[in-house]
């Protein structure tokens, strides 16, 4: 299969790529998308790296008092 690079700065770009590494243009852009599947992969979910910190707020003792827009608006500046 075929692929045709049409646009100038993406040749360019893959063309270097090839160069620096000292390969073909085919297994430049292999070991680059590979790369780039593998760093994906290894990406945690959001949700999970905010798990500790939810946890910690949670965990936090209540003081019982509430933050009210007057709080806020001091904090920002605004009337």
């Amino acid at each position: 299969m075929a692929y045709h690079i049409k646009d100038p700065d993406t040749d360019r770009i893959i063309r270097e790529l090839a160069k620096v590494k000292g390969k073909p243009i085919l297994d430049a852009i292999r070991d680059a998308c590979e790369k780039e599947l593998r760093r994906e992969a290894a990406k945690v979910p959001l949700w999970d790296r905010l798990q500790p910190l939810i946890a910690k707020v949670r965990a936090a003792p209540k003081t019982g008092l509430r933050a009210d827009k007057d709080f806020f608006d001091d904090l920002s500046g605004e009337p």
